[in-house]
């Protein structure tokens, strides 16, 4: 073999060793690989909203009631936690909708801090669903719509209820219902002090029971405001 054929064929070794060097650096680097490769069954799929809907309609299916009952995280202005019942709305393509009253302790909580955490938890199919992330108000047609559907009893309920401000006694609350049927009638337009709130998510978590408590954990991660997700199998 001359010296030039030899030297070409150097080169050439040499720049497919620097390729597979390079492809192995942007394996171990990308926060996106795929290290879940044993994720199936109930947790194939590859859009977590679409994962979140299918184990909700599972869910209303085998729980007693309210299968889209929430426990909602806030925390208050020095940093201590709140936590409590909501009901779970709405699963958006990129995002999970509940409703309340903006004037309530964790409305207000919610304005001021602009993030909030929610666990969902099914007894019946040993499952839970965890999601951390950014907080913005629901209103407009969409909160309107949602209103409208309530019943009636409900609606004058929301536009008289005072949320998380002190009574003396249920009388007063009552008598804000009797004042609020007079007034408005029994099909209520949406108070402005009351709407919706939307989580964008930048966590995910899929849990399901595991024999000798050895769970399976999803993790499903973003930037905020990213449509792209690592995903990663958590130790239980």
């Amino acid at each position: 073999m001359n010296r030039s054929r030899k030297a070409d064929l150097q080169e050439k070794g040499l720049k497919y060793v620097q390729l597979l060097v390079f492809a192995c650096i942007k394996v171990i680097l990308n926060p996106n690989r795929d290290r879940t490769m044993d994720r199936s069954g109930k947790f194939a799929g590859e859009n977590p909203f679409e994962l979140a809907r299918d184990w909700m309609d599972q869910a209303k299916e085998l729980e007693l009631n309210d299968a889209n009952a929430i426990a909602l995280a806030t925390v208050d202005n020095t940093g201590l936690p709140n936590v409590r019942m909501v009901l779970l709305k709405e699963i958006e393509s990129d995002a999970f909708v509940f409703y309340t009253n903006y004037e309530s302790k964790k409305g207000r909580e919610l304005i001021a801090s602009g993030q909030a955490a929610f666990v969902i938890h099914w007894k019946s199919l040993r499952r839970q669903i965890r999601v951390r992330g950014s907080v913005e108000k629901a209103e407009g047609k969409q909160a309107d719509i949602y209103f409208d559907s309530r019943s009636p009893q409900s609606r004058v309920g929301a536009v008289a209820s005072r949320q998380s401000q002190v009574i003396e006694d249920r009388s007063v609350l009552e008598n804000w219902y009797e004042q609020a049927l007079n007034e408005n009638g029994t099909t209520p337009k949406r108070p402005s002090f009351w709407g919706g709130f939307r989580i964008n998510p930048v966590e995910i978590e899929f849990w399901a029971d595991g024999e000798a408590r050895l769970h399976d954990r999803f993790r499903w991660t973003r930037t905020q405001n990213e449509n792209e997700w690592s995903i990663d199998r958590l130790s239980p």
